[in-house]
């Protein structure tokens, strides 16, 4: 499995804005192929935001990605202090 880590900031107090983001993009994401699970961060006191979401394969994480982040790029313009950033994280499963 693969998850794609996809962060940006708000700036401080904007909890609320993240919040309609998430609102806004959970359907398309759960609708992906090879979707397993998703996470949303938050750390409101730096107003830093983000996701953390669980693919079959990396192939999955990757066209998620690459279909998602132009709408992802055009919501927060405006309102994000930078362009969202992505890592892509092979997940690990120990086997004890």
């Amino acid at each position: 499995m693969y998850a794609n880590q996809v962060m940006f900031t708000l700036g401080p107090g904007k909890r609320s804005i993240a919040d309609k983001l998430f609102d806004q993009f959970s359907p398309a994401i759960r609708a992906r192929k090879g979707f397993k699970s998703v996470t949303f961060l938050g750390d409101d006191t730096v107003g830093e935001y983000g996701a953390l979401i669980i693919f079959e394969s990396k192939e999955d994480a990757d066209a998620t990605f690459e279909a998602l982040s132009p709408q992802l790029q055009q919501a927060v313009v405006g309102i994000a202090e930078s362009p969202p950033t992505r890592r892509l994280f092979e997940v690990l499963e120990p086997k004890a």
